[in-house]
């Protein structure tokens, strides 16, 4: 067994006293580095530097399945490598590959195995040729696993140690105060070796929750975590790890020894010799999300969950009343973190991030419009057992099909694009939906074959098909990726885009959605200013201070701002990033 170096000892003994007081926390100490640095290796002798260079202005992610991409013949991951190649080298620098491994449901968030490569899609040599192309993400499902595991199939039959690797409980026990995504019931009845037991199900019956009051539950976690990071991985996310420590009569969210969970491997990833990432994945109100920043030691980096929501509503009401009130009391992210920016992803939009911020009726004409746009609600169950609406299922490109007032109408790219303008401007890392990258539209077929509502936003795409598309200069998918890509390109040449640039809440009124980004040296500056209406609108030079006697651009237009007319004018949907450097 390995000794830790004092330094990293002593901060982890401190971690695992808050998490497993009753351990002797010298021996667990030992066997957490010899999970995290098997075979010789050890830890560096201290600590990465805090501070902000784990990023810059050139990150992007491009967020997808393993198999958006298909065409009946080749690895998905292969035409999915091949896809990266050709449209996106040199423009998005990162994808994170959902969950690549084999899995029972939940489009594979329900694992079954995490040490293997889902044969359906390739093998871990070619998950490992994208990691060396680009920075990869990928999930660490750890706080369930597939019934069908062999973990849950060993603790069924009794063997040792997965019969201690799952949660519990007398059916009488009163759980309702237990804090639910989803409406499906909390246990499920199975039967074992020793009789019938009631298992903890988070999000379903299939997806068994794990005990980390068990510390050798906590020991195999950090073992996979090594070996992902050995293949390439070089951002961690944690998926669901707001639910990982139970507690009955709590709610069973964030709790302490949860947090503290996240700060241990935190630690071991800044004591790793790889430049490891870490990212949390909480769809909870905004400040329960922030909270997973700690104090400078727990996530290096959060998603934005009250920016999709807040974005979409700007754009379908044409008022950008409420997502400056949020922004406007966001905090910047601390030294050595950053905030990961997202319009789409793989669950929907979820409205959990918008609560709060938004106004209940407000909501609920978002809600009609997207279901309007042929759209779905996924529910959540409240304790006292009535639902309340968790994520809306529908492509962001066709959620912006028209606005609440008017219903469909011609702007829909225009819109678009600039829902994902906006995404770009502000501070932090931002990530793309795949389909938010190819213009997808609502896959209604998928949702009736697989009877699941998330399937709307999950298309697999033949390739054939949408490079032939791609390659029609006239089509929308064409249209979309290309200005996306135009405009993926201008921000990551810009000092001031780096994800932890000064960023300030410009006042212009409800039309305009308007921040002020400054490069860490100062020497730029950018008025990053979106029309989130369908009409045009004019906005006065005086309104945004742009300096007399220097020069200032628009750098998605490429034209010199005219200071001598008295307005500035902005084309329905029209984004504007104003620098007084070209």
């Amino acid at each position: 067994m390995a000794k830790p170096s004092s330094q990293i000892s002593t901060r982890l003994r401190a971690l695992i006293e808050q998490i497993y007081p009753e351990l002797d926390s010298k021996q667990l100490a030992e066997q957490i580095v010899d999970a995290f640095w098997p075979e010789g290796t050890k830890p560096r002798s201290r600590t990465r530097a805090p501070g902000n260079s784990l990023w810059n202005e050139t990150d992007t992610l491009v967020i997808t399945y393993g198999n958006s991409l298909v065409d009946g013949q080749h690895k998905p991951l292969d035409l999915l490598r091949d896809f990266l190649n050709r449209y996106l080298k040199g423009v998005v620098h990162g994808v994170h590959i959902l969950p690549f491994f084999p899995f029972t449901s939940d489009d594979g968030f329900a694992v079954t195995d995490y040490r293997q490569v889902n044969s359906q899609l390739g093998e871990w040599a070619d998950i490992e040729r994208i990691g060396s192309e680009f920075r990869l993400m990928s999930d660490l499902v750890l706080n369930h696993v597939s019934s069908m595991s062999t973990w849950f199939s060993e603790y069924r039959q009794g063997h040792a140690p997965y019969d201690k690797f799952f949660v519990e409980v007398d059916p009488d026990t009163d759980v309702s105060q237990v804090v639910r995504p989803r409406t499906s019931p909390l246990l499920r009845e199975v039967n074992t070796v020793n009789g019938p037991k009631h298992v903890w199900c988070t999000f379903s019956h299939d997806q068994i929750d794990v005990d980390f009051h068990n510390p050798e539950v906590l020991l195999e976690f950090l073992r996979i975590m090594r070996l992902h990071i050995n293949k390439g991985v070089r951002i961690v996310r944690l998926d669901a790890v707001a639910f990982i420590w139970k507690e009955l009569g709590t709610s069973c969210i964030h709790l302490p020894q949860t947090h503290a969970i996240v700060r241990l491997m935190r630690l071991l990833c800044d004591y790793a010799e790889e430049r490891v990432v870490l990212l949390t994945e909480t769809n909870v109100p905004n400040a329960e999300n922030l909270s997973y920043f700690g104090n400078r030691n727990e996530a290096h980096m959060i998603y934005n969950f009250s920016l999709p929501p807040l974005l979409l509503h700007a754009l379908l009401s044409g008022s950008s009343t409420y997502l400056n009130q949020w922004l406007m009391r966001m905090p910047p992210a601390q030294l050595g973190c950053a905030y990961l920016n997202f319009a789409a992803s793989h669950d929907g939009i979820g409205v959990r991030g918008a609560e709060g911020l938004l106004a209940p009726e407000e909501l609920g004409e978002v809600i009609q419009c997207v279901r309007d746009f042929g759209g779905l609600v996924s529910m959540r169950a409240l304790p006292d057992g009535s639902e309340k609406p968790y994520e809306l299922n529908i492509t962001y490109f066709d959620a912006l099909k028209g606005t609440i007032k008017g219903g469909e109408d011609d702007h829909q790219v225009a819109r678009f694009l600039c829902s994902q303008t906006i995404v770009m401007s502000l501070e932090g890392v931002p990530a793309f939906y795949i389909h938010s990258l190819l213009a997808t539209h609502n896959d209604h077929a998928g949702v009736e074959k697989t009877g699941v509502k998330r399937a709307i936003n999950r298309h697999r795409w033949d390739y054939p098909e949408l490079r032939s598309l791609l390659d029609d200069p006239e089509s929308e998918n064409a249209q979309v990726l290309a200005e996306m890509k135009r405009r993926i390109a201008i921000r990551i040449a810009q000092k001031a885009f780096h994800p932890n640039a000064t960023q300030f809440t410009m006042q212009l009124g409800e039309e305009i959605f308007g921040i002020w980004r400054q490069s860490p040296a100062r020497d730029q500056s950018i008025f990053a200013i979106h029309n989130v209406t369908d009409k045009e609108v004019e906005v006065p030079h005086i309104a945004i201070n742009l300096i007399e006697g220097e020069n200032w651009y628009d750098l998605l237009t490429g034209e010199k701002i005219d200071l001598s007319k008295p307005n500035i004018t902005f084309a329905p949907y029209q984004c504007r990033w104003i620098s007084n450097r070209l």
